[in-house]
C-alpha cells in the first residue's frame, strides 16, 4: 500500500544542507523502438471515447447563472495579491527521476527550478521497496519539504508536481502527484495539461461506480487505468490515454517502472535527460536538468510513452496514430524560463528575435527602452538592439511580495502593482519610452504600469507587445481569462491604447511571428490569437479562484467551484468560435 503524508500549507525550515550525489558510470541498459520521430506513424488520430457536450461561446454563460459582482472589496483590509496579475499561468511542472539513490532530493532540487510553472502546491512521490510514499503540501516548494520531509521518501525513483491552483477552496486533497491502490498494486501519476472530455470522462465513470476524491481531472486517468482490462501495466496506461481528448504530459510511477507520456498533439512540453550515473530524468523544462546536472537528450515525442525499468532499460513505443504536432506558442512568449530549450528551440532566441520584429515593424523615436519584468526582458533586449537605444530597467520588480498582504485602510491607488514594481525616475523623467511587455490579457496591469511611468516623469510611453493579441481563451493546461474579458476579442488595438492611456501601442504581428518560426510553424498551437483550436473543447471552461486578482475585476461567485461545466445543450461549438476568428481578422 502507498503510505501518503498530507503536510498543511504551514512553511517548513528549509534545507539547509543536501548530502552530495554520487557520480558512477553511465549504465548502458537503454532500448528503443522508436529510435526517433519518423519512426512514428502520421495518420489522423482518432479517440475512442467521443464526449456528449458540443458546448461553448465567446461569452461566459456563468454570467447567465451567476452575476458578476460590481463592487469591489475597498474597505478590505486584508487583499489578495498575485505577482503574475493579469497574465496567463501556466497549471503545473512535472519532474520524474529513475535510478538515483538520492531520487527524492534530485526531484525537490527539480521542482525548484520549476516553480515559475506553478506556486500554490508541491508534491512528491518516491519509490522504496516496492512501496509509493508520498508528501504533499500548499506552498512553494521550499515552504512544503525540508530534511525531515525528505527523509521520508528514500529509494531510487520519484516522481514530483507543482501546482497552480485553479479549483475550489480544498486545494491541498488536489495537490499532486496522486496516488491510488488497485488490484494490481500502487500508481502514482503527476500530469501537466487539462483533459478537454473531463467532466463527459468523469460521468461515465461515476455511472458505472467510481468514487472521485478531487475535482481534478487528472484523478480521472487513475480510474481509467484501475478499470482498463488491457495487460500489461503499460498497456493499460496506453489504453486509458486513449480515451482521453486534450493535453497531457505526464509521468507515472509504480512498484518497479517510471513512465512518461505526452499526448497525440504535444501541447505540453517533455523532456528526457540522463545524469552521469546514468539516472534517467524527465522534466517539464530543460531548466530542471540543469540545475541536477543532468544532461538533456531529447523531447518526450507526441504521442509516444516512455517506459524505464531495471530489467529493460528505456523502451519506447507509440501511444497511438497522432497528427501533426501543436505545441503551445505561449512556452516560448510567457511561461518556459529563458534558459530553456522547449520544443527543441531555446526560448532565449526566440523572445530576442520576437522584439527585433518589433522594432522591426513597429518602430517608433524614443530615448530609452525598458521592460516589464521580468518575462518582457529578453524581447525588450532585442528591441534596443535591433532599434540603436538603450536598454534600461526603468522598472524594478520585488521578489518579495507574497500572496497576501495588509493594506492601509486609505486605500493606495494601483497598490497591487506598486508592490509589484518600482519605476526608476533617473531612468524615465523627461524620456521618450518603449516599455515593452510579453502580453496583454485584461489590460488592466498594462494601464497601471502605464500611469506609473507617467508619474514617474516619462514624456512619452510607447507599449510594445511581443505576442499578438489574445482573442481566445486556452484550453489546454494554461489558466486563462473567459474570452469575454479578454480585452483584444472586445477592442481594437487602437481603443486598447486608448483604455490603458500610452502614446502608441503595437503587437506581434500573427504572420511575422509564423515566419519567424519557418517550417516550425505548423506545429504550434496557436488558438489564443485565432481562436481555432486543433481539439475541440467539449466543455465550457470556467474561471478558477485565483484568477481575478488586484486587477479592477473581481471573481464571480462560479469559480469557486473550479474548471469545467456542460455548457448549453443548443449551442454548436465551431458556430461560435469561428466568427471570433472572423471578427479578430477584421
Amino acid at each position: 500500500m502507498a503510505a501518503t503524508v498530507n503536510l498543511s500549507s504551514t512553511p517548513s525550515n528549509p534545507i539547509s544542507k543536501l548530502p552530495s550525489f554520487s557520480l558512477n558510470s553511465p549504465q548502458k541498459t537503454s532500448f528503443s523502438l522508436f529510435p526517433n520521430s519518423s519512426s512514428f506513424p502520421s495518420k489522423p488520430f482518432s479517440h475512442s471515447l467521443k464526449s456528449q457536450f458540443i458546448t461553448t461561446s465567446s461569452k461566459n454563460p456563468i454570467s447567465d447563472l451567476f452575476p458578476p459582482n460590481k463592487s469591489g472589496p475597498e474597505g478590505d483590509i486584508l487583499s489578495s495579491f498575485s505577482d503574475d496579475d493579469d497574465k496567463p499561468r501556466e497549471e503545473c511542472g512535472v519532474v520524474g527521476i529513475f535510478g538515483d539513490p538520492e531520487a527524492s532530493r534530485l526531484c525537490y532540487l527539480a521542482l525548484h527550478a520549476l516553480q515559475h510553472r506553478g506556486q500554490e502546491g508541491a508534491g512528491i512521490v518516491a519509490v522504496n521497496n516496492n512501496v509509493l510514499q508520498t508528501v504533499t503540501g500548499v506552498g512553494l516548494v521550499s515552504e512544503v519539504f525540508n530534511e525531515s520531509k525528505l527523509d521520508q521518501l528514500p529509494g531510487e525513483m520519484a516522481i514530483g508536481h507543482v501546482r497552480y491552483s485553479t479549483a475550489g477552496s480544498s486545494m491541498l486533497k488536489n495537490v499532486q502527484p496522486f496516488v491510488a491502490g488497485y488490484r494490481f498494486g500502487s500508481v502514482g501519476v503527476a500530469h501537466n495539461g487539462n483533459l478537454v472530455n473531463y467532466r463527459a470522462l468523469r460521468a461515465m465513470l461515476e455511472d458505472n461506480g467510481s468514487i472521485f476524491n478531487t475535482s481534478s481531472d487528472t484523478e480521472v486517468v487513475l480510474h481509467l487505468i484501475a478499470i482498463s482490462k488491457a495487460r500489461p501495466f503499460l498497456l493499460r496506461i496506453v489504453d486509458a490515454c486513449e480515451k482521453l481528448e486534450g493535453a497531457y504530459s505526464m509521468v507515472f510511477v509504480t512498484g518497479d517502472k517510471l513512465v512518461a507520456v505526452r499526448d497525440p498533439y504535444g501541447f505540453r512540453p517533455l523532456v528526457m535527460g540522463r545524469r552521469s550515473n546514468g539516472a534517467v530524468v524527465f522534466a517539464s523544462e530543460t531548466c530542471a536538468l540543469d540545475l541536477i546536472e543532468a544532461t538533456y537528450e531529447r523531447e518526450v515525442y507526441p504521442g509516444e510513452v516512455l517506459v524505464v525499468d531495471k530489467k529493460d532499460g528505456v523502451q519506447s513505443l507509440c501511444l497511438m496514430p497522432h497528427p501533426e504536432p501543436k505545441q503551445c506558442i505561449f512556452e516560448h512568449i510567457y511561461f518556459a524560463m529563458p534558459n530553456s530549450l522547449v520544443f527543441g528551440r531555446s526560448v532565449y532566441e526566440s523572445r530576442r528575435v520576437f522584439g527585433e520584429i518589433l522594432a522591426t515593424e513597429a518602430p517608433v523615436d524614443c530615448d530609452v527602452v525598458i521592460a516589464v519584468p521580468d518575462s518582457g526582458v529578453v524581447a525588450a533586449l532585442g528591441y534596443a538592439a535591433k532599434a540603436g537605444v538603450p536598454f534600461q530597467q526603468g522598472l524594478i520588480r520585488s521578489h518579495y511580495v507574497g500572496r497576501t498582504f495588509i493594506e492601509p485602510s486609505q486605500k493606495i491607488r494601483d497598490f497591487g502593482v506598486k508592490l509589484k514594481l518600482s519605476p526608476v525616475r533617473a531612468v524615465l523623467e523627461g524620456k521618450r519610452v518603449v516599455v515593452v511587455d510579453d502580453s496583454i490579457v485584461r489590460g488592466t496591469t498594462s494601464s497601471k504600469i502605464v500611469r506609473l511611468i507617467k508619474e514617474a516623469g516619462a514624456k512619452e510611453i510607447h507599449m510594445r507587445i511581443a505576442s499578438p493579441p489574445i482573442i481566445g481563451s486556452c484550453y489546454y493546461g494554461v489558466d486563462t481569462p473567459s474570452a469575454e474579458e479578454l480585452i483584444s476579442n472586445r477592442m481594437s488595438v487602437e481603443e486598447i491604447r486608448k483604455f490603458i492611456g500610452c502614446d502608441s501601442l503595437a503587437f506581434l504581428p500573427f504572420d511575422s511571428l509564423k515566419k519567424m518560426l519557418s517550417t516550425d510553424s505548423p506545429k504550434f498551437c496557436y488558438a489564443c490569437f485565432s481562436g481555432k483550436y486543433p481539439v475541440m473543447p467539449r466543455e465550457v471552461k470556467v474561471k478558477g479562484v485565483g484568477d481575478s486578482m488586484d486587477d479592477g475585476l473581481n471573481t464571480p461567485l462560479a469559480s469557486i467551484d473550479g474548471h469545467w461545466i456542460k455548457g448549453p445543450p443548443n449551442f454548436d461549438l465551431e458556430k461560435e468560435i469561428d466568427p471570433l476568428y472572423q471578427e479578430s481578422k477584421i
